[in-house]
């Protein structure tokens, strides 16, 4: 029994804590925000459920740990709609009510009596923070370990590969793919292998000429730490990489750069999604719980093994981690589903063409959908992470 505790807590405890610093930044973003513009809180929770510990400070807002992990929130004053954003009848009453039980201007202070631009502001923030929290982390590996630099120019091709066939040699320097120009040779990588038996077209310089080439990628079996094995496309070629330690505003820009790598290769991948051109390659909770249990078995049989500190060899996969997590959770935020932040700009853009808020029924409408949506992509992503380990094939055979 507490060998399987153990080591269901090496896959739960550090998802949880994970989860729990992005979804606490996030709402830290709209809770800046709100503040700036003197917009009144009520409760800013980490966690939910039953409190554990709460204090109230000089500006009422009630800070709490509750004894569920799965994030946090951030209640503004007079927020009982579900959607967060009522219609004109809710306005009146909630105006009424408050003018009565505080005085005349004090509404000026709640969320919704605020200008459009602010409320979408504080509405924008969460994601926009999770943005710059990535920027943070990848900075800050870039400052203290180092940020990985990878030649453009090929130094090795292997043998029988479809670089090899497509007559690509060591010294060429690979200036475009698909009409595409990298200036990271892991931002083409990650092109390739989003592409398995995949017909592409690429333009080398050698000896001061362009040549074009064209070839189709080759397919590797690579074990996912998410679980499973997944398909991955090869060029098989190898490149040069070196470790250069940036200073403070060469990390940044660094930061910068990968968090945009990220969201634009999350957008090419939903696209291939879309056009039916590559299987489901999102992990749900499930796939991440079991990168992070699969990253903290490595560091501890590190620790063990080179004598490494379990803590440093956690920290750097961790920070990676997060950093890529906090880039999702801000992109997904702003997908046009009305529970989302997304849903919320929506809402406000259509009152800011309607002078008034959209109706409740409608809102009541678009909440529904929108939950549904989300539970069915939830539901959706566990099965894909079901599958992935074998979890189907385990009880099978279990009973057969």
């Amino acid at each position: 029994m507490l060998p399987f505790l153990a080591n269901a807590a090496v896959y739960v405890v550090p998802f949880l804590a994970l989860i729990t610093v992005i979804v606490t930044v996030h709402e830290f973003g709209h809770f800046l925000t709100a503040r700036a513009f003197g917009v009144k809180v009520d409760r800013f929770s980490i966690g939910f459920g039953r409190t554990i510990a709460a204090f109230r400070d000089r500006w009422g807002v009630e800070w709490r740990i509750a004894w569920l992990p799965l994030g946090g929130y951030v209640r503004f004053a007079g927020d009982d709609n579900a959607s967060s954003v009522p219609d004109q009848d809710d306005l009146d009453s909630l105006r009424k009510r408050i003018v009565a039980r505080e005085g005349v201007g004090a509404e000026k202070r709640y969320f919704f009596f605020k200008p459009i631009w602010q409320r979408a502001l504080i509405v924008f923030a969460g994601p926009a923070i999770n943005f710059l929290f990535s920027i943070a982390l990848f900075a800050l590996v870039f400052a203290t370990v180092g940020e990985p630099i990878a030649s453009m120019k090929v130094a090795d091709v292997m043998p029988g590969s479809p670089a090899a066939a497509a007559g690509i040699r060591p010294g060429d320097t690979i200036t475009s793919i698909d009409g595409r120009k990298y200036e990271r040779f892991d931002d083409l990588a990650a092109y390739v292998q989003d592409r398995p038996s995949t017909p592409m077209h690429l333009t080398v310089s050698r000896a001061g000429q362009a040549l074009g080439m064209s070839l189709t990628t080759g397919v590797a079996n690579e074990k996912s730490p998410a679980g499973g094995y997944i398909q991955i496309g090869r060029l098989g070629v190898l490149s040069t990489q070196t470790v250069r330690r940036e200073g403070p505003l060469r990390a940044l820009a660094g930061g910068t750069v990968m968090t945009w790598s990220t969201v634009k290769r999350t957008g090419d991948v939903v696209s291939r999604l879309v056009q039916g051109r590559m299987a489901w390659p999102f992990q749900g909770f499930l796939g991440t719980a079991t990168i992070t249990g699969t990253i903290t078995k490595q560091a501890v049989t590190a620790s063990q093994v080179d004598h490494v500190n379990v803590v440093l060899a956690l920290a750097v996969p961790f920070i990676w981690l997060c950093a890529f997590l906090s880039t999702s959770i801000g992109l997904v935020n702003l997908l046009p589903i009305p529970v989302l932040d997304g849903g919320h700009l929506l809402f406000y853009a259509y009152e800011a063409v309607a002078r008034q808020p959209l109706p409740i029924a409608a809102q009541a409408v678009g909440y529904r959908v929108g939950l549904a949506l989300l539970v069915g992509l939830m539901l959706f992503t566990t099965w894909h992470d079901l599958q992935r380990l074998q979890v189907f094939h385990f009880l099978g055979a279990l009973f057969s």
